[in-house]
C-alpha cells in the first residue's frame, strides 16, 4: 500500500499557518474504532489532532459491531466518538445512544459524496458522518482454489472439495447475510422462515469450516492455513499487497449479490465533550487527513477530494471501487426489527453450540 509521506509536511504547514485555532489542555476524547482502521504510522492522524488542538485522544479498538455495542450498552466504558457500521448505527439511534450532530462544527461534511448520504440507517443525516465504505466478497488462494469454482458464488463456501480450508465471519449479521444471499433471499428479510432456512444452510456448512474468525483471518489466509474466506474488500491490501501479504490471494464478489457497507463516525449521547467530538469528526473529514487514512487503511473513501488524490492504481482497482454493475447488485444492511434480531441471536448461539451433524443432515458421512 502506498504511503503519502508528503502529507506530513502539508499538515505541519497547515498547523503553522492557522491550523491551531483551538487549544485545550484539559479535554480528553475517548475514541472507539475498528482495529487497523486509522493511519497511526505515516501521518499519525491522532497525534496530529492532539498537536493542533491540545485535545488528548484516548484511542481504543474493537473487532465487531456486536462487541462494541455490548460494551457500550453495559456501561462498562465511556466513549465520545464511535465508528459503527450502518445497521448498528440505526439500532443505536433507535435506542437513544447517539447524539444529533451540530454540523456547524463539521464544515468538512461538504466533501462527503451525496451517494453516501440519506441512507436507510440515518435517512435525515442527523447522527453520522461516513468514514469508509466497501463490499463483502470472498478472498481465495489461487494456488489451491479452482478458478472455475468461482462461478458458484457463495456456494463455493459449501463445496466439499475445500473442507477444512474454509473460514466464516465470527459475527451473526455477516454470516447469516451470506447464507440468505446463497438461498436467494434479501439480507434484510424479516421472514422467520428465511432465517430458519439460512440457519440450516450454515449448520450444513459447519463441518466444512475450519473456524469462525474476524481479523485473525488475515494471518491465516496469508499463511495459507485456509484457502477461502469471506471478508471486507478494504482488507485486500493487507492480504495481498501488504508487508505480510500473499500475492496468490485473489478476491471476487459472488454473482448472487452482496452487502455494501458504510462505517460512519458518531457521537455518543452520553458525551460531555460534544463540540470537541465534532471537531474530531471534522478533522477526520479534512482532505489531507481523509486522504492519508484512505491510503493507509485502503478502505474505500466517501470523501470526494480524497478520492481525486488517490493513486489511480487504487481508485481504479475494482476491489476497492467496483463497477456500477456490482454496486447495483448490493444491499446496505438496515436495522432489523427487535423480533428478527432476537431470532438471529438465538439461531447464532444455536449454530455455534452445534457439535455434531443434526439428525436431518442430508449428506453422507
Amino acid at each position: 500500500m502506498k504511503k503519502w509521506a508528503f502529507l506530513t509536511v502539508v499538515c505541519l504547514l497547515m498547523c503553522l499557518f492557522g491550523g491551531c485555532s483551538y487549544q485545550s489542555d484539559t479535554v480528553t476524547l475517548n475514541v472507539f474504532n475498528w482495529g487497523e482502521y486509522i493511519d497511526d504510522e505515516i501521518l499519525d492522524v491522532n497525534a496530529l489532532f492532539e498537536q493542533e488542538t491540545g485535545i488528548k485522544i484516548n484511542y481504543k479498538t474493537y473487532e465487531s459491531n456486536e462487541s462494541m455495542y455490548t460494551l457500550l450498552e453495559s456501561g462498562a466504558a465511556e466513549y465520545d466518538v464511535v465508528i459503527p457500521s450502518d445497521y448498528m448505527i440505526g439500532k443505536m439511534i433507535n435506542e437513544g445512544m447517539l447524539a444529533k450532530l451540530n454540523f456547524d462544527n463539521i464544515p468538512n461534511y461538504q466533501y462527503i459524496d451525496e451517494v453516501h448520504k440519506g441512507l436507510a440507517y440515518d435517512p435525515m443525516n442527523e447522527y453520522s458522518v461516513p468514514y469508509t465504505w466497501g463490499t463483502v466478497g470472498i478472498f481465495y488462494n489461487k494456488k489451491y482454489v479452482d478458478e472455475a469454482d468461482l462461478a458458484q458464488g457463495w456456494d463455493i463456501l459449501w463445496n466439499e472439495k475445500y473442507k477444512g480450508k474454509i473460514y466464516m465471519f465470527d459475527n451473526a449479521r455477516d454470516s447469516f447475510a451470506i447464507a440468505l444471499k446463497k438461498l436467494g433471499y434479501s439480507m434484510n428479510t424479516t421472514d422467520p422462515a428465511h432465517w430458519q432456512a439460512a440457519y440450516r444452510a450454515l449448520a450444513e456448512q459447519k463441518p466444512l469450516v475450519q473456524g469462525y474468525f474476524m481479523d485473525q483471518v488475515f494471518q491465516k489466509m496469508t499463511n495459507e492455513e485456509g484457502w477461502l474466506a469471506p471478508y471486507y474488500s478494504g482488507d485486500g491490501a493487507n492480504m495481498i499487497t501488504g508487508d505480510d501479504g500473499n500475492e496468490n490471494i485473489g478476491y471476487f464478489v459472488p454473482h448472487q449479490g452482496t452487502n455494501q457497507f458504510v462505517d460512519a463516525m458518531c457521537v455518543l449521547a452520553t458525551t460531555k465533550h460534544q463540540r470537541e467530538a465534532e471537531m474530531y469528526i471534522n478533522f477526520m473529514c479534512r482532505t489531507d487527513v481523509a486522504t492519508a487514512n484512505a491510503e493507509y487503511i485502503c478502505y474505500s473513501t466517501p470523501h470526494t477530494e480524497a478520492l481525486e488524490q488517490l493513486d489511480p492504481e487504487v481508485s481504479g482497482d475494482p476491489m476497492f471501487y467496483p463497477p456500477q454493475t456490482i454496486l447495483d447488485n448490493t444491499e446496505v444492511f438496515i436495522t432489523l426489527p427487535e423480533e428478527t434480531n432476537k431470532l438471529q441471536k438465538d439461531l447464532w448461539i444455536r449454530l455455534k453450540c452445534l457439535r455434531e451433524r443434526p439428525s436431518w443432515w442430508p449428506f453422507p458421512s
